[in-house]
Order: C-alpha cells, then sequence, then structure tokens
C-alpha cells in the first residue's frame, strides 16, 4: 500500500516551512521572514511511531494584494484535496483569525476531506489559549495549538494526523497488478501514451477514480496480462505562473510514484531532457522504483545514423544518477515503439522483485576483492566480510565490513557494477547498507 499524503495549506508567513522543517527533521525549505520564499524541497518522507507519511508543502503565495492572496490559497488548497489523504490547515495566533482563512475553510470543508486545524506560534498555552478559540469560528473542528518554532504540540498534533490515515482494506492487499505510473511535464503527452495503449489493443479498459488522488488508474490487458497504469496528466487549472504549475506537476508526481511499481518518465524529444525532467526523475529513484525513459515525440525529430546516440548520451549525462534506467524512444501519436513498453515494463518488473541466493553473491564479491583490493587508511585496509540480499522493490544488500569508514562510495560502485555484470538487474535500483562485525 503505498505511504498516505498530507498537505500543509495557510496563509503567508503563518510558518508553514518551519512546520515542514520540524516534521522533516532537517532544515530542507528556505526560511526567511519574506513571504513566498518557499522555493526548495516540496515533500519530504516523515515517520511517527509506527506510522509513515510524505508531507507536502503546497506554498508559493506571492502577497501583492489580499486578493491575490486569497486566490493562491484557493489554489493551494486546491492541490491539497486532489492529493493529499490529510489537510494540515495552518493559521497564526498573533495575526488572528482573518477573512482569507475563513474563505480557505469553506473550501476545505467542503473537500470532505480530512482537515486538522492547527494554530500556529502558540509559545505559552496559558497565554494564548483564550486566543485560540477564536478558531473555533471556522467550523472545521477543534484547533490543535503548536509552535513549530518551539516543537510544541507536535507529538500530540501527529497523533491526530495518524488517526486519519485509510485504512488498507482485504482488497488492497489482493491487488497483486503491476502499477505502473506515466509522469513528467506537462504536455509532454502522457495522456496521449495511455489514449494510444487503450485504443490500439482494444482490450477491456475501465476507468476508476485513484484512490484520493487527482490521478485516473486506466486497467489495461496485453498478452493476457492486467496492467494499472496511474496516469498523472490533466491538470484542471491553467496557471499562469510557470514556478506554480512546476509545483503542482511535482505534487501529482510524487502522489503517483508513491502507488507505483515501475515509473516510466516521459521526456519530449523536441525539447530534449530538463532540469525539471531531473526533479521528477529524481522523486523515482529516491523511492527504489523501477524506472523506464520513455522519449516521446521521436516521429517528429529529424534523424540520422548518430541522433540515438547523441540523445543517449544526453540523458546518460543529466539523469547520471540513474545510469541503470532503460531508455526508450517512442511516439505516442503514430504509435511508433509503444508496444514494446510492455515488454520492458515486464523485464523492469522482474529485475525490481529479482532475489539472488547468498552464496552466489558471495562468490560475485570474493571475485571483485580478488581483482581490485578493497581501499586501505592509515595501514588498516577495508575487510568484507559476507553479503546478502536482505529485500527486493529495490532490490536491497546488507555487506558485513571490519570498518564502515573504510568502505568508500566508489567501492560500492564498483561491487554494485560486478553484481550487475553478473546479474543485469536492468530499469531497477540496488540499494547497499554498510554493517560493521567486530571481533574478527
Amino acid at each position: 500500500m503505498s505511504k498516505p499524503v498530507v498537505a500543509v495549506v495557510g496563509r503567508p508567513n503563518v510558518g508553514k516551512s518551519t512546520l515542514f522543517n520540524v516534521l522533516a527533521g532537517e532544515r530542507i525549505s528556505i526560511v526567511q521572514d519574506t513571504p513566498g520564499v518557499t522555493r526548495d524541497r516540496i515533500y519530504a518522507d516523515v515517520s511517527w511511531l509506527d506510522a509513515s507519511f510524505t508531507l507536502i508543502d503546497t506554498g508559493g503565495i506571492e502577497p501583492d494584494s489580499s486578493d491575490i492572496i486569497l486566490s493562491q490559497m484557493r489554489e493551494q488548497a486546491q492541490i491539497a484535496i486532489d492529493t493529499a489523504d490529510v489537510i494540515l490547515f495552518l493559521t497564526d495566533v498573533k495575526q488572528g483569525l482573518v477573512d482569507a482563512d475563513s474563505k480557505v475553510a469553506d473550501m476545505l470543508r467542503r473537500s470532505r476531506k480530512p482537515v486538522l486545524l492547527l494554530v500556529n506560534k502558540v509559545d505559552s498555552f496559558e497565554k494564548y489559549m483564550p486566543d485560540v478559540y477564536e478558531f473555533y469560528n471556522l467550523g472545521i473542528g477543534d484547533p490543535i495549538p503548536i509552535s513549530a518554532a518551539s516543537r510544541l504540540g507536535i507529538g500530540d498534533m501527529l497523533d491526530e494526523v495518524i488517526k486519519h490515515f485509510p485504512q488498507q482494506d482485504e482488497d488492497d492487499k489482493e491487488d497483486e497488478r503491476p502499477k505502473i505510473a506515466i509522469v513528467g511535464k506537462p504536455n509532454v503527452g502522457k495522456s496521449s501514451l495511455i489514449n494510444h495503449l487503450v485504443g490500439e489493443e482494444r482490450v477491456i479498459v475501465s476507468e476508476i477514480a485513484g484512490t484520493t488522488r487527482d490521478a485516473i488508474d486506466t486497467e489495461i490487458i496485453y498478452q493476457d496480462r492486467e496492467y494499472v497504469f496511474i496516469d498523472t496528466a490533466g491538470l484542471r487549472r491553467k496557471s499562469k505562473i510557470k514556478e506554480e504549475l512546476e509545483r503542482f506537476s511535482i505534487i501529482r508526481a510524487v502522489t503517483a510514484v508513491e502507488r507505483a511499481d515501475v515509473v516510466v518518465v516521459m521526456i519530449d524529444a523536441t525539447e530534449g531532457v530538463t532540469e525539471q525532467d531531473a526533479k521528477i526523475a529524481g522523486i523515482a529513484h529516491e523511492r527504489g522504483k523501477g524506472i523506464i525513459i520513455a522519449v516521446n515525440k521521436w516521429d517528429a525529430i529529424e534523424k540520422n545514423d548518430k541522433t540515438i546516440y547523441k540523445h543517449t548520451e544526453r540523458i546518460r549525462e543529466i539523469l547520471s544518477f540513474m545510469p541503470y534506467a532503460e531508455i526508450l524512444f517512442i511516439s505516442a501519436k503514430t504509435g511508433q515503439r509503444t508496444k514494446k513498453l510492455f515488454d520492458m515494463i515486464d523485464v523492469v518488473l522482474e529485475n525490481n522483485s529479482m532475489r539472488v541466493a547468498t552464496g552466489v553473491l558471495n562468490e560475485i564479491m570474493s571475485e571483485a576483492i580478488a581483482m581490485q583490493q578493497p581501499p586501505s587508511d592509515k595501514g588498516k585496509r577495508l575487510k568484507l566480510y559476507y553479503i546478502t540480499q536482505v529485500a527486493v522493490k529495490p532490490p536491497t544488500f546488507v555487506i558485513f565490513v571490519n570498518d564502515k569508514k573504510l568502505m568508500h562510495f566508489s567501492y560500492i560502485r564498483y561491487l554494485e557494477n560486478r553484481i550487475r555484470d553478473a546479474f543485469g538487474f536492468q530499469g531497477t535500483s540496488l540499494k547497499f547498507f554498510i554493517r560493521e562485525r567486530k571481533g574478527e
């Protein structure tokens, strides 16, 4: 089951970024007194007790006038309503209740999503509690007093958040169908690809609401195997601000990737690979998903014998953090190579779930050590005792050594390459954890 999504909504300067950083456990967003400076990370993984969730900062309000604040807060609230399982509506006890809060509260109330009303900057419960009661007037439940800066009330707030997470029912547990997320920048051809796959195969297709997300799940049967495609396309609102559109598309990508087994990152061949593509691909890489890079609109490119080589080289250069990703040049418009996508998905699914026997892994490691000595420092050499695979999706390995500090990143990469030489693992990242065994 995918992680629940929690979104933060609120006016400028109520402390959204401070709360985001406290929950994320590190200083991710830029926090300044200037409103609208949250430019950095949009999402973070958060754990509380035995629950974990994806936290999203909807951010991005530029307060030129009260009208603009209100319209942008509505935009924020709509993003939260579309994508989140739980919405945190942040207000400020020192600024008090303002008109924009009431108007956004109306939207959130009508959404029928769980909304927690947080009253921030309550540095002293004794002093500020009478002011907190004013927020009952919003009519969206009991206000929860917190101070993000002083970390007061955060635990009680998180207890409330996890109460609202959707329960996994039996149907969820039984759904073993592969889930494929199609992600990418707006207008790259995500919907066209799904429509082509649906129309071309004349398959049984039913459109079902994508759980609580603003995405459509399309079931496609190809050669007797059923796949669920998660489409993040079709932005409902046209944003005039490019940055807001990008923020929204990244938020949509996070929620889709969270639910997927394989992620198809679509790139526009006519534009080439961009920084925005790298951000979206990075989300799938961080979460250890199977990854295919589909270069769309290939029919619109003038070609010679070096064209594919040049495009591949450029993609590998910008997405250098994921050299394992499979690349496929397609045209959703003409259907060129789109059927090959299914074969590639099957290979990546298999690799993402592959298990390698411990004995075989240790043979590969022994050969690798014989070919290239492990690093040493100040006369002490790294010793590798043992390797074993502990998980799949993605394949995850633990290596036992005499001293973790001696295990350089470059040597881990070397071992990874030897394992890939033996087993391929195309389309999936591999994770490695280093553990020390003392007294050997």
